[in-house]
């Protein structure tokens, strides 16, 4: 594929230039802004009527979760497709970031648990258009040489925010109300689409699909073993990552331990893969795309399966902290080896299978937990610990290696078709 942004190079060591730092720095500021709505929506249930709903407050608060994962998962596909018939990126990213800001700031006028699921919705819909189209872009401004550097140094900046925004809304919460938390989401998020404005500029020489050309939803030629098995990675590793929420209660009360411990070892996941994110990025560069999916998923497979067996809240922590180590292996070798397949024009399409995937696990996680530590704790671990494997295993039998040893990039397109 071709690589126009690598002429505009800050730094070709590091996989930066301009586009790829000024999406990365919006992409910061949003899932800061985006992810202050963890701690705040939880509280907010509980204030608000839900006269059509009910339920207990953690089962409402987490469908308020899942349904924003659900629908951004589920669009993600049509907006890349449209992001690629038009060739055009910016206004996708912006008309999301707009979506989004604007939906955040409804929550101040909130009554009633429908409306925060209505806004809910709104919010995924403003992802979906943004993700794929940002994906898009990073893969035509990124250097193939350089590409594990560079998705590295996008998702560091979004896990970046996401480990600060919590941490900012609890304090926003705690200190100047509720409101407040929204006011400060949707300044980030508004401020993102600022920094998309200046500074990001579309790539030339991506192309359009041509307009005479039939829209598909899914082209077979284009789901190639590749594109599919980095959703499949990505999927598995968000679930992992998102499943222990809906159990706080049990771990506080098996552990002893109070909701800041909890929030804690949540927390040791994202700064571990925020750490590890760009040197495992600029390593897939030099040594391989698969070898780094595939050891991040063996050791996310024992990480998780050893979460139910976390004895304190010290154990816990460490855990999480190799969960974070396997996410940062996968999560940029997976990006950049999906960009590495990815066909000139087709980019939002084929990207869109690997943030959907990403969606996908986030909505799934706490709902396999939930259903499954029902009948007993240690069942949801040990079960996404056994997919995690098994999906370690396909990833090495099925997926293609873009990346030769020593930074030279794999000429090869795709991988066979599913």
């Amino acid at each position: 594929m071709t690589t126009p942004g690598s002429t505009m190079g800050i730094s070709d060591s590091l996989g930066l230039n301009r586009i790829v730092l000024a999406l990365s720095i919006a992409r910061l500021a949003d899932a800061l802004g985006n992810s202050i709505l963890f701690i705040v929506i939880p509280l907010y249930v509980s204030q608000l009527p839900a006269p059509w709903f009910e339920w207990p407050e953690s089962v409402r608060a987490g469908v308020l979760i899942s349904i924003y994962g659900f629908v951004n998962a589920f669009l993600q596909t049509f907006t890349g497709i449209l992001s690629d018939r038009t060739g055009k990126r910016k206004p996708f990213i912006q008309g999301g970031l707009l979506l989004m800001g604007t939906s955040t700031l409804a929550f101040t006028a909130a009554t009633r648990f429908t409306d925060l699921l209505l806004l809910r919705v709104f919010q995924g819909v403003g992802v979906a258009l943004t993700i794929p189209a940002s994906m898009a872009l990073m893969a035509s401004a990124s250097n193939a040489k350089t590409r594990g550097g560079s998705m590295g140094v996008y998702s560091t900046a979004r896990m970046a925010g996401f480990a600060a925004g919590p941490l900012l809304g609890g304090f926003l919460y705690d200190h100047l109300g509720l409101h407040w938390a929204f006011y400060a989401a949707t300044f980030f998020i508004l401020l993102a689409f600022i920094l998309v404005h200046l500074l990001v500029k579309e790539v030339p020489g991506t192309g359009a699909i041509k307009k005479n050309t039939p829209f598909r939803i899914f082209e077979r030629r284009l789901l190639n073993w590749g594109i599919v098995g980095g959703g499949l990675a990505t999927f598995m590793m968000a679930a992992a990552f998102t499943m222990m929420t809906p159990l706080e209660t049990e771990f506080n009360a098996r552990l002893h331990e109070t909701a800041l411990d909890f929030s804690i070892a949540f927390s040791a996941l994202l700064v571990s893969r925020l750490v590890l994110q760009i040197p495992l990025g600029r390593l897939s560069d030099r040594f391989g795309r698969k070898p780094f999916i595939i050891g991040g998923l063996v050791l996310m497979a024992v990480s998780t399966a050893l979460l139910g067996e976390a004895g304190s809240t010290r154990q816990l922590i460490w855990v999480r902290v190799l969960q974070g180590v396997g996410a940062a292996g996968i999560a940029a070798p997976t990006f950049a080896l999906a960009a590495d397949l990815a066909e000139t024009g087709s980019e939002g399409r084929q990207m869109s299978i690997i943030t959907t995937g990403f969606g996908l696990g986030i909505a799934a996680g706490p709902l396999i937990a939930g259903l499954l530590a029902v009948s007993d704790f240690h069942l949801p671990f040990f079960f996404v610990g056994s997919m995690l494997a098994v999906s370690a295993l396909v990833i090495h039998r099925k997926v293609p290696e873009t990346a030769r040893r020593g930074g030279g990039k794999d000429e090869r397109r795709g991988g066979r078709s599913c």
